[in-house]
Order: structure tokens, then sequence, then C-alpha cells
């Protein structure tokens, strides 16, 4: 006598991998996006006279923006230019 055996269903095993990327996608992957998305509009909506303060800890007002960069006045005759990417938030829009 020939015990039957019996396979898993397919859609059955992949449920907990199934699972696990929803998991991953609610908690990690579509915060970021977000969090990502309203980074990149606050760096658009840059306008002269704005406080920033950049990844670094550098407080400072917006003198001049461009398409890629800004020049930022971090004291009287200090001027710096940087990445937009790397401001990190907006203190004080005017």
């Amino acid at each position: 006598m020939n015990p039957q055996v019996v396979q898993p269903n397919a859609i059955a095993s992949l449920m907990p991998i199934i699972f696990i990327f929803g998991i991953f996608y609610f908690l990690l992957i579509r915060p970021q996006k977000i969090k990502q998305k309203e980074h990149q509009r606050m760096v658009s909506e840059l306008k002269k006279n704005d406080e920033v303060v950049t990844n670094g800890g550098i407080h400072a007002t917006v003198v001049n923006v461009k398409d890629t960069t800004l020049t930022l006045k971090i004291d009287e005759n200090v001027k710096v230019e940087i990445n937009k990417t790397a401001i990190a938030y907006v203190k004080k829009s005017r």
C-alpha cells in the first residue's frame, strides 16, 4: 500500500511571504515615500528670506534660489552655496 502524499496548496505556502511584504510596505516603504514627497515639496517652495536649517545643523537665511542650489547667508559677509537636498527643514517662511 502506497500512502498518499498530500502536497500543500501553493497559495497557502506563499501567504506568510505575502503577509510579511504587506507589513513591510505599510510600516516602512509607504511612510518613507510620503516623507520624501513632503520634503521635495518643501524644498521646491523655498524662497528668498526663508530661515532654514541644513542637515549639518547650520541655521541660515536663503539669499538666492537656483534650480538645484541655494545661497545661504550664515552671518554678515558669510554666504555659502549648497544643494537644495541638504535642507532639513524651514524654521520660518517669510
